[in-house]
């Protein structure tokens, strides 16, 4: 006799326009592998997604969230995501303020508007140790450049983590192809043991940045809220805007503000439903 695992719904959900198809494993145990998440993630075959996450219990939190990559790979956090999870458990139990445990830690999510949530991302680690680096450098300008050695066409960005990885060059060249063909060489350069998000922020104003990201494992995707955290830390730590600014993503705009007096990183911006579904699994 056969059993086969009764169908499981999800939310389809974006933040800025990184999409996610959202789980709630908070009674129901949920573990696909690669294969299954690949398959899923395809935009073509599947449900398509940035990433896939799952809601589960957590003994400290209001809950933990899980994330994997389309590419099938888990991720420690998901900065947009957890403005989109933040609103579901926010609206599930009537509160402006939930706290959300992820791999990279903890974290708050609160109440900003209709549909726009704050999260507070913690401390940026700044230490090369925590980035991680392979080798011992400044991360305010780490000695990495893409092209040519008497012209590089990228050179010495910052380096920065959110609780996952992040470089942030800084740059006007922004179109599809110089973007993927630079983010994909320095997504899994061997001064990255763990990988790396790759961000090409143009700094427009002290307080605006647009914003392109090659994400780990993802991509280029609409928007990358850990992303727009990096580029905002990395900018003001090399006095190029202040600690306050608006991040212009491809999908949209967030908030982030690195607070001087806690050393935090809050980033606001939306959240939007897509649809409902069910998954075979």
């Amino acid at each position: 006799m056969s059993h086969t695992a009764a169908p499981r719904p999800f939310v389809k959900m974006n933040g800025a326009g990184n999409d996610f198809v959202v789980v709630d494993a908070l009674e129901r145990p949920f573990r696909p592998t690669e294969d299954q998440v690949r398959a899923l993630g395809d935009r073509a075959t599947g449900e398509g997604f940035d990433q896939l996450i799952a809601i589960e219990p957590s003994e400290t939190a209001d809950a933990f969230m899980r994330v994997w990559n389309a590419d099938g790979s888990m991720v420690q956090t998901c900065g947009n995501a957890l403005r989109c999870v933040g609103w579901l458990l926010m609206e599930a139990t009537g509160s402006d303020r939930v706290v959300i445990d992820t791999a990279a830690g903890p974290t708050t999510a609160s109440r900003a508007g209709d549909r726009r949530v704050t999260v507070d991302m913690g401390r940026p680690r700044l230490d090369w140790t925590q980035v991680p680096l392979s080798e011992d450098m400044d991360t305010r300008g780490i000695e990495l450049q893409v092209g040519p050695i008497d012209a590089p066409v990228l050179h010495t960005p910052g380096a920065v983590s959110m609780g996952n990885p992040h470089v942030v060059f800084f740059t006007d060249r922004q179109d599809d192809g110089f973007v993927s063909g630079s983010g994909s060489l320095v997504e899994h350069h061997p001064l990255f043991p763990e990988g790396v998000n790759v961000g090409f922020a143009d700094v427009q104003a002290r307080d605006r940045i647009r914003l392109r990201v090659w994400e780990r494992g993802a991509g280029l995707t609409k928007a990358c809220g850990t992303g727009a955290c990096a580029a905002l830390v990395a900018a003001a730590r090399r006095g190029l805007t202040d600690r306050k600014a608006a991040v212009i993503v491809d999908g949209g705009e967030m908030v982030i503000d690195w607070d001087a007096d806690t050393d935090h990183v809050l980033m606001t911006g939306p959240v939007e439903i897509e649809r409902t579904g069910l998954l075979p699994f």
